[in-house]
């Protein structure tokens, strides 16, 4: 270590909010140069080469086969599948000196597709999966939490390519098995769960999760059946129920109710209504793309808009309404908006499953301090369609059994869907069958985040002492710290190095002379290898001592044996 390019910190990094950010900083694997981008010092590369290691590993067994692509890419592809504009703000673009368009690759289903149908034109060359490691670019709005989200990422994504969808079911299979070895040999938990496709587009979708306190994603599980669902893709299940014909609308003076809470209680006060937050309608105001569109929830959820987005395809840009577009549409008056005027006011209206066909609610009325009564779905309003974009939470219903779900973080590490033709029809990839007629190839679509997955097992790998690395993904197998002002402990560990690393162990050697053994150890723990050997006092007894970094266990091991303790240990 004394010539290892490498400095620890003692204090967490000011912007750092997750466990990940912080160590992998202060232990010298990562250091930030802009808001979501980050450089690899020689400890972060090694890990991050590792967990490449594992993944080329595993498709390469799967039978996949690696190319690589630019990360700079021209624009008529991205045109040809509408993914110039509809990828919005988070693309980049630029131009070269002569005007052209170019993007940095935010993802590369175009660039795959279009090498396929370069290179074969016969349902004999199929199945076909690819694959590549490359570095993409997206820019994040809100760059976040370290390197889980940033501008800048190294991301393994694979494509297969089938005749028929019984193929592409074959190949996603083959996929999702990889995905679990792959994730296996990483030393992550994690769990599988069903997703949307998103802007990705394809039927098919499923999510590899790694639980942590921290993570961006939500999930729900259902102890009874197993089922497990981002809450993205949640279906709400609501029970069969018949309503009783409601009163016609009745309009409520209803002054100094800002909030749900109130309402219920000046209702409950003044008209005896007998009724809770649940008895009352939301009808939330949102931008999508530049058009307002409202959507119905009951009053005691509130609208996740990112479950929302995710069920809303084709939209680039979507955020609730705030008083500038209130301002600008006073067709809408803020807080007391009633479903039953949305064809006259123009709004596309979207209702939660729980607003049924015959329910009858408390909403606004579209007038400052009063609301309506009795405004039933299907007598006084009608909606666009039924979408799910209410908040889940812990207790809802399980979609397949019914009974309660509960709800945890995570982080999301993999991601496989099955994309269908949207891309092979845009981009034009057929092949022709047996009979010589063209098909149009299907495809899927297959992604693990790289760096990201470092970040995930630092997350679920650390203690109060810092690192704690898998064996696969650590630096170095084994961490030697030599102590003392006399040469003998020095000489012999750089000996014991040497054995270690002509038996393929890797090793880091602490050798520096100057550092105290207190920081030497303290750098160690930050760090974060397996297995901790210190030579120092206890040499001139025949005696080293013997740490396993995970399990806090010391123990000490006659300096003759620590050799053959270690291969034994590490196989």
């Amino acid at each position: 270590m004394s010539s290892l390019f490498l400095r620890t910190l003692r204090d967490d990094p000011s912007d750092a909010s997750v466990a990940s950010h912080r160590l992998l900083v202060r232990s010298g694997y990562v250091r930030s140069i802009a808001a979501g981008i980050f450089s690899w010092l020689p400890l972060g590369v090694i890990a991050l080469r590792n967990v490449e290691r594992i993944i080329r590993e595993e498709m390469d067994k799967a039978g996949f086969q690696e190319v690589h692509f630019p990360a700079l890419l021209p624009r008529e592809p991205y045109e040809k599948t509408n993914r110039w504009e509809e990828y919005g703000l988070t693309l980049f673009r630029l131009q070269d000196r002569k005007g052209s368009d170019y993007l940095l690759g935010p993802t590369h289903e175009e660039m795959f597709t279009l090498m396929v149908k370069g290179e074969y034109s016969s349902y004999k060359d199929l199945p076909l999966s690819i694959y590549q490691i490359q570095t993409k670019y997206r820019d994040e709005p809100r760059p976040r939490s370290g390197i889980i989200r940033g501008r800048e990422f190294v991301m393994k994504d694979s494509y297969s390519f089938d005749i028929d969808d019984a193929g592409l079911e074959q190949s996603y299979q083959k996929h999702r098995e990889a995905y679990i070895s792959t994730f296996n040999r990483l030393g992550l938990k994690f769990n599988i769960v069903a997703a949307v496709a998103g802007a990705m587009g394809g039927s098919k979708s499923e999510e590899f999760l790694a639980p942590c306190a921290t993570g961006e994603d939500t999930y729900v599980l259902c102890p009874s059946c197993g089922y497990a669902a981002n809450v993205e893709a949640m279906k709400t299940r609501v029970p069969t129920k018949e309503f009783e014909t409601a009163p016609e609308m009745q309009l409520l003076d209803t002054p100094d109710t800002p909030t749900i809470e109130t309402l219920v209680d000046l209702l409950n006060a003044k008209f005896n209504a007998g009724i809770t937050a649940s008895d009352t309608l939301k009808n939330v105001l949102l931008m999508a793309d530049g058009k307002p569109i409202a959507v119905l929830v009951p009053g005691d959820r509130e609208v996740d808009v990112k479950r929302l987005e995710a069920n809303l395809p084709g939209i680039q840009e979507l955020r609730l309404f705030d008083d500038d577009d209130f301002a600008k549409n006073k067709q809408f008056v803020k807080g007391y908006v009633g479903p039953q005027d949305a064809k006259r006011l123009g709004v596309t209206l979207y209702a939660d499953p729980r607003v049924q066909i015959g329910s009858h609610w408390v909403t606004g009325s579209n007038q400052r301090n009063k609301h309506m009564r009795y405004v039933t779905h299907g007598r006084d309003f009608t909606v666009d369609g039924f979408i799910e974009a209410a908040e889940v939470r812990e207790g809802d219903l399980c979609p397949q059994c019914s009974k309660p779900v509960v709800i945890d973080r995570a982080i999301e590490i993999g991601h496989i869907f099955q994309l269908g033709r949207k891309y092979a029809e845009a981009l034009d990839l057929t092949v022709l069958d047996g009979e010589g007629k063209s098909r149009v190839v299907t495809m899927g679509s297959y992604g693990i985040g790289v760096s990201r997955a470092v970040a995930a097992i630092a997350e679920q790998c650390h203690d109060e002492l810092g690192l704690v690395w898998p064996i696969e993904i650590a630096p170095a197998k084994v961490h030697i710290v030599a102590t003392g002002k006399e040469s003998e402990p020095f000489d012999f560990a750089e000996k014991l190095a040497s054995d270690l690393e002509a038996k393929g162990i890797s090793v880091m050697l602490d050798d520096r002379r100057e550092a105290s053994p207190g920081v030497k150890f303290k750098d160690a723990e930050l760090i974060g290898n397996p297995y901790i050997v210190i030579i120092g006092k206890m040499l001139a007894e025949g005696n080293v001592e013997f740490r396993d970094r995970k399990s806090g266990e010391r123990s000490v091991i006659p300096s003759n044996e620590i050799l053959k303790h270690l291969t034994t240990n590490l196989g």
